[in-house]
């Protein structure tokens, strides 16, 4: 069973069945049952038309549903007609579906979260990670969501702003997490820049290929993470970095800052540094100091407080760390990296176990781990 290709196809069945008048919960449901039957069915009797079975027996699964639900009987006249089988059409919906469930009922981060779930293919806890919230929570946001937009008609999109919100975090967790979407939400910005002119995406865009670029660098070939300054710049994406460089050159020169354009400021200088030790950390604390005015998140408030460190000694960092909640993800690394910088290899082997044990991801838990050995390997018996 090619469970890539059911993830593929799964935003195009959804997008035909919501166009066909079902609501969107009752889409998703039904969509579902559909992918449950494929895998059932199709290791002993594959498709000719995969995409077109799928759109047939999620419909069927839809109008049982509705006909099943005596509160919806006044959808009886729509039910009565279900589509015939027969070849669905080549059509890439899945940015046309972002666009539909950034309805305007909801608030940008409950269209951002349900869209997480069900365009982006991303799990419940992978969306409460990336928003820093608990899994309860996130479910029951998402849930309210759907409850918001049942049976409401989808011809109202929502704005671009939510969607890049919404690309932008499925590339995160492409990037980072334990499924690959990266190359996907790569493809999806390059369609929206195609179709908006608007310099935020451009940043987005820009972001994406500067981030993407360095990916092979990113860990070593047992699978363990090899940190930025560590990484062999050889193995980066020449092609990538240059095309980023210019997008984002581009999108500066109109003069319409955005969130985006600065943190793909901030990659475009790691990028351009031919080692680590040359890069401008000055410049990138100015480019944070930017993004706190624009976004004052605690992330990029952390993240400028590493790039302090690096620009003005680890003192400076310690100082910009200790404003920021402690219980802020990665704050504890962070404060591990400034105490080994510092030259307090105890407190810094300590703190980068306390960080070993509370990170979530597996890579970066062995990297912290192995970190912490590494400074209680020196110190003497």
């Amino acid at each position: 069973m090619d469970e890539a290709l059911l993830r593929s196809l799964t935003p195009g069945v959804l997008g035909v069945l919501v166009r066909r008048g079902a609501d969107f919960a009752a889409a998703e449901d039904a969509v579902q049952d559909a992918l449950v039957e494929a895998i059932r069915v199709w290791p002993a009797d594959p498709p000719r038309d995969a995409k077109g079975w799928l759109v047939t027996v999620a419909w069927r699964k839809f109008l049982d549903a509705t006909r099943a639900d005596a509160a919806r009987r006044r959808r009886e006249d729509l039910v009565e007609e279900e589509p015939s089988p027969g070849p669905a059409s080549d059509a890439d919906d899945t940015l046309q579906l972002y666009f539909l469930c950034a309805h305007p009922s909801l608030t940008p981060s409950s269209a951002v979260a349900l869209t997480l779930r069900a365009v982006g293919g991303l799990t419940t806890r992978q969306i409460a990670r990336a928003y820093l919230v608990p899994e309860a929570t996130m479910a029951q946001r998402i849930s309210r969501a759907k409850r918001t937009v049942a049976g409401a008609r989808f011809d109202r999109p929502g704005d671009v702003a939510t969607v890049l919100r919404v690309l932008y975090l499925v590339f995160n967790e492409g990037y980072s997490g334990d499924v690959d979407l990266a190359a996907e939400a790569i493809r999806l910005t390059r369609q929206l820049a195609a179709a908006v002119d608007h310099p935020e995406v451009a940043g987005l865009l820009a972001l994406m290929l500067l981030h993407h670029a360095r990916r092979a660098a990113r860990t070593a070939p047992d699978g363990s993470l090899v940190p930025l300054a560590e990484q062999d710049r050889g193995r980066w994406d020449t092609g990538a970095i240059a095309e980023g460089i210019g997008i984002l050159q581009t999108a500066l020169a109109r003069d319409r800052l955005g969130e985006f354009q600065a943190q793909a400021a901030v990659a475009a200088l790691h990028a351009d540094a031919p080692t680590a030790e040359e890069t401008d950390w000055v410049q990138i604390v100015e480019w944070y100091d930017e993004l706190t005015r624009l976004t004052d998140s605690p992330v990029v408030r952390l993240n400028r407080a590493v790039a302090v460190g690096e620009a003005d000694g680890p003192r400076a960092g310690l100082a910009a760390l200790a404003e920021l909640d402690a219980s802020l993800p990665r704050h504890t690394a962070v404060a591990a990296y400034l105490h080994e910088r510092d030259g307090d290899p105890v407190t810094a082997a300590r703190l980068y176990a306390e960080a070993a044990h509370k990170a979530s991801d597996l890579a970066e838990r062995d990297h912290l781990t192995r970190q912490a050995a590494r400074l209680n390997s020196r110190r003497p018996a």
